[in-house]
C-alpha cells in the first residue's frame, strides 16, 4: 500500500488542483472576465477544496482531517453551483461546463471515499497508509 506523507500525495488534493486550474482558465474568458464577483467567488471555493485538504491533513489527526475533508466536500459543491451560474450567464460552453463539472464531482468523490477511510482505520496520526 502506498504511503501518504505529504498532502500533496493525496489523488484528492491533485484532482482539486487541477479543478483550480481548470475554473483559472476558464474565468481568463473575456465572456467571464468581467463578472468580478463570481470569479471571486468560484476561485475562492474550488481553492478552499484544495486548501482544507492540505491544512486537514497538516492537523495530525482523523478527526479533524475528517471535519477539514467535510469542509474541502462542502467547497466542491458550491464550485458545480458557481458552474452552473456561469453556463447560465453564458459565460463558458455546455462542454467547459461539463468538462470542469466532472472534475468537481471526481474531487467530491475521492474526498467522500477518503473520509470513510479515515472513519474506518485504526490509524490516527499524520502519515496514513492507502
Amino acid at each position: 500500500m502506498a504511503k501518504i506523507e505529504r498532502f500533496e500525495d493525496i489523488k484528492a488534493w491533485q484532482t482539486a488542483r487541477e479543478l483550480c486550474k481548470q475554473i483559472h482558465l476558464l474565468t481568463q474568458k473575456e465572456s467571464f472576465s468581467r463578472d468580478y464577483r463570481l470569479i471571486g467567488q468560484i476561485k475562492g471555493s474550488s481553492g478552499s477544496v484544495m486548501d482544507n485538504i492540505a491544512e486537514g491533513f497538516e492537523r495530525n489527526g482523523n478527526r479533524e482531517f475528517i471535519q477539514f475533508l467535510s469542509i474541502a466536500k462542502g467547497s466542491s459543491g458550491e464550485t458545480r453551483s458557481q458552474l452552473y451560474r456561469a453556463l447560465d450567464n453564458n459565460y463558458i460552453t455546455k462542454e467547459e461546463f461539463d468538462s470542469t463539472f466532472r472534475l468537481a464531482e471526481e474531487a467530491s468523490r475521492m474526498i467522500s471515499s477518503f473520509m470513510q477511510y479515515l472513519n474506518q482505520t485504526d490509524m490516527k496520526g499524520t502519515k496514513f497508509k492507502l
